[in-house]
């Protein structure tokens, strides 16, 4: 009887005993992390809200990324107010572009270690957040050589501006490149890589009152020439031969700064369109078409990567844009750290924006 007894109570000792583990291993197998969540489409200011949640530990090909530092893009603002093609299902966090650390993995993940640096492998991934998990080949991991800042535009300026450059005209050292919106993030990338590769490059900016101090700026970047568009419409750079026509026009303001621009491609030259900042339509002069035999493409670096997730040449453009920033050919344009609880601040800069300031506002999301 006393044994009997004695086991009984062992028994109901181990079971409250397990229980309490578990109790304490569900504790430490959640997190609470902070996102900015919006349920319905509209003005970022008034649908963004800052929401707690707990997740758990990742388990399988999971790995759980703390999110460091977050780009506002015009197209994460486009995407909130429910006027981008690419929309997440709501509700949804915003965020597409960013850098992590890999803080905790599954029991299956290969390849992936805590301490990784990664960045998002796809589109809307909701980086606007502390931390979550994700299904390991849904991140790629980046060089810690790389600074923190930069590797946060990875994916989206850079690979823009890289691969229209070399996608649509086999250019050769010495061909010229013309491009709109020269101050942007993408143009300030395409006058570095233009100076890499030996193409000349000529930016069409808008007129302001510093003009010279921003002409002296994307020149210190490489630009070859800067023009404003009164500038472009009268220039004689390509007439007197002092500069050769531009096989390849890059085009993010449509309207007639991009039809001026496409008055100076040479015979059979292309114009790529990746944005329209000035929403006017891009007008196309039909002696372009029928007497210099212009092409007109379009180009959404969204669907390239979907295209080109797993290639070999999407890994040797982030192995390239990689060194080029370590070895410091390639600068990040200017920029401003917003801490993640002032969220307001980088949305209202980023719905203000005008095209003649280059400043990127970038979320710490470690400063939540």
């Amino acid at each position: 009887m006393f044994t009997g007894q004695l086991t009984l109570s062992i028994s109901r000792s181990v079971k409250s005993n397990l229980t309490n583990i578990r109790k304490i291993s569900a504790a430490i197998n959640t997190n609470c992390v902070k996102s900015l969540l919006y349920k319905e489409y509209g003005d970022p200011i008034k649908v963004l809200q800052v929401t707690t949640q707990t997740i758990q530990q990742p388990i399988g090909k999971q790995v759980s990324v703390k999110w460091l530092l977050s780009p506002v893009n015009p197209a994460d603002i486009n995407i909130i107010q429910g006027k981008y093609p690419s929309r997440p299902p709501l509700p949804a966090v915003p965020g597409n572009e960013g850098v992590g650390e890999i803080i905790a993995i599954g029991s299956d993940v290969q390849g992936l270690h805590v301490g990784d640096r990664v960045v998002p492998n796809g589109p809307n991934f909701g980086i606007w957040r502390t931390r979550a998990n994700y299904d390991s080949k849904d991140v790629m991991k980046i060089s810690s050589d790389i600074d923190l800042v930069i590797a946060s535009m990875m994916n989206v300026n850079p690979c823009t501006a890289y691969r229209m450059l070399k996608d649509f005209v086999p250019l050769k050292p010495g061909d010229t490149v013309i491009q709109n919106g020269g101050n942007s993030a993408v143009g300030q990338l395409v006058i570095q890589l233009c100076k890499i590769w030996n193409y000349k490059s000529v930016s069409v900016v808008r007129d302001r009152p510093n003009i010279q101090e921003l002409k002296n700026q994307l020149t210190s970047l490489g630009a070859d020439e800067v023009l404003t568009e009164e500038e472009v419409r009268n220039t004689q750079l390509f007439k007197n031969k002092k500069l050769l026509a531009p096989k390849l026009a890059l085009n993010c303001i449509g309207g007639q700064n991009a039809t001026e621009i496409v008055r100076h491609l040479a015979h059979g030259g292309i114009m790529v369109t990746y944005g329209g900042m000035s929403r006017e339509p891009l007008t196309i002069p039909i002696s372009a078409l029928i007497f210099k035999d212009i092409s007109f493409k379009g180009f959404w670096m969204t669907t390239w990567t979907k295209t080109n997730m797993d290639s070999q040449e999407r890994l040797d453009m982030f192995k390239n844009l990689a060194n080029f920033f370590i070895d410091k050919k390639l600068q990040p344009p200017p920029y401003k750290l917003v801490p993640f609880r002032e969220y307001q601040e980088a949305i209202a800069k980023a719905l203000s924006f005008d095209g003649r300031t280059g400043v990127k506002y970038i979320l710490d999301l470690t400063e939540s």
